[in-house]
């Protein structure tokens, strides 16, 4: 049977404009774009034959999205030839059996078919520019976050200098555009620091194109205090919280760690014996040890033993181990599977790790404790702005109230910087430090 060339680049307006639920058009659209990226990988135009090829490896190695794949195809499919955007191939589809990168070519099954290339391995960037910087950021081993964080602000300094390519950019067009975001955009001081950190790492590193010292306007920090919430706050605050929630909340205060960190911290992080929480591979990706309040000691107990339970039954169904650093993953194959290393607070779903594309069970999501510590506080009728992050700021001003010396705070929240500002502190004789406003 002939194949069939789809030829179809307005796809992505066309779904925009379909009668689809919101919802619906996104999963759609990451569909979309997985198996645009196969076509650009595997150097193969998109048809009918290798869509069908992509559904049946996907499905061989993980069949959790097989509905949504198979039905955003069709759609695409469908559309097409409405529009007579397709066109006869010359002749039956053949399989890809070369082409992918050499890591995705150890699975093949018994037809012969390779299994579909991870997003990791097909998502090199659309445009050389693009691909320079994920090189470099993957030959430092950054995170899939910092990665895609990086990789947007590139994106939009390209759309900045359009139509010229930032292959030929200098350090007066990266002090427009980080100007341009403060005085049009009101970009604030973190987020230009931030996308100031990213292009210099872009054009430095990525593009090998030398800045020096560069001119622009920079966004002024904000002058205003944290809110600190006191004793009765964060006792209220504990009441509307989940047994798990109220768990990660007060372990969150207890040692001042920040939110990714407490999401990352595996069952081997806890010394309760010594009170003592390792937090490895932190902000900067470096490791340290801060205090484990022993009065959480019976309640991180049962915490285990339910999470034992949980990590029994992934076993027993045979579910791939948790996520590792990739040179310990190739080091250890197996210890996502050992006790360890589980997740301290996991996911009550399974998702698809975005790097690898194995189906497993991930830590709980940023956004998923985010909203649950603000919605406490509104039923908790607390008047103020209330964020897991401000739980490490109470952390640092409370021991600092209590006469903790500041180095020793210091050493606990992970700061290689420290810059103090006086204020009054309500209850305390004389003045203190109050180092909440620069914890980050």
């Amino acid at each position: 049977m002939n194949d069939e060339y789809l030829d179809f680049k307005a796809w992505k307006a066309r779904l925009q404009s379909s009668r689809l639920p919101s919802n619906r058009r996104k999963l759609f659209e990451t569909e979309i774009h997985a198996v645009l990226r196969v076509c650009k990988t595997t150097r193969r135009r998109l048809s009918v034959g290798l869509m069908k090829w992509y559904v049946e490896a996907c499905e061989r190695r993980d069949g959790s999205r097989y509905e949504i794949r198979r039905e955003a195809l069709r759609w695409l499919v469908r559309e097409a030839r409405k529009t007579a955007n397709t066109q006869p191939a010359s002749g039956a589809f053949i399989p890809p059996s070369t082409g992918l990168p050499a890591e995705d070519l150890n699975g093949l099954n018994a037809t012969g078919h390779s299994q579909p290339p991870t997003l990791r391995a097909v998502d090199l960037g659309d445009s050389d520019w693009e691909q320079a910087l994920v090189k470099a950021i993957r030959e430092r081993g950054f995170l899939w976050r910092t990665e895609q964080t990086y990789r947007g602000w590139a994106k939009r300094f390209a759309r900045f200098l359009t139509p010229r390519s930032p292959w030929v950019a200098a350090k007066e067009e990266v002090g427009a555009f980080l100007s341009q975001l403060v005085v049009k955009e009101g970009l604030s001081s973190a987020s230009q620091k931030q996308a100031l950190n990213a292009l210099v790492f872009f054009m430095q590193e990525g593009l090998k194109i030398e800045l020096g010292d560069m001119v622009f306007e920079r966004s002024r920090k904000s002058g205003f205090a944290p809110s600190i919430l006191g004793w009765n706050e964060l006792k209220r605050l504990w009441r509307e919280l989940s047994e798990t929630e109220r768990l990660m909340a007060e372990l969150m205060y207890g040692s001042g760690i920040r939110l990714m960190e407490l999401l990352r911290l595996r069952v081997k992080d806890l010394d309760m014996e010594r009170g003592r929480l390792n937090v490895l591979a932190g902000k900067g990706n470096k490791d340290r040890v801060t205090l484990l309040p022993d009065v959480l000691n019976q309640r991180l107990d049962r915490h285990l033993n339910r999470l034992r339970a949980l990590f029994e039954k992934d076993r027993a169904e045979g579910l791939p181990g948790v996520w590792l650093p990739e040179g310990l993953t190739r080091k250890l194959k197996r210890a996502g599977e050992d006790w360890p290393w589980q997740w301290l607070f996991p996911s009550r779903k399974l998702s698809v790790d975005p790097v690898s594309g194995v189906r497993r069970r991930h830590h709980l999501l940023d956004g998923t404790f985010q909203r649950a510590v603000k919605a406490a506080a509104r039923r908790a009728n607390i008047d103020k702005r209330v964020s897991p992050h401000l739980l490490r700021h109470c952390f640092a001003t409370h021991l600092l109230e209590d006469g903790t010396d500041i180095r020793n705070v210091q050493d606990l929240m992970g700061h290689a910087d420290l810059r103090m500002k006086w204020t009054p502190s309500v209850g305390q004789a004389g003045r203190i430090f109050s180092y909440g406003f620069w914890v980050c």
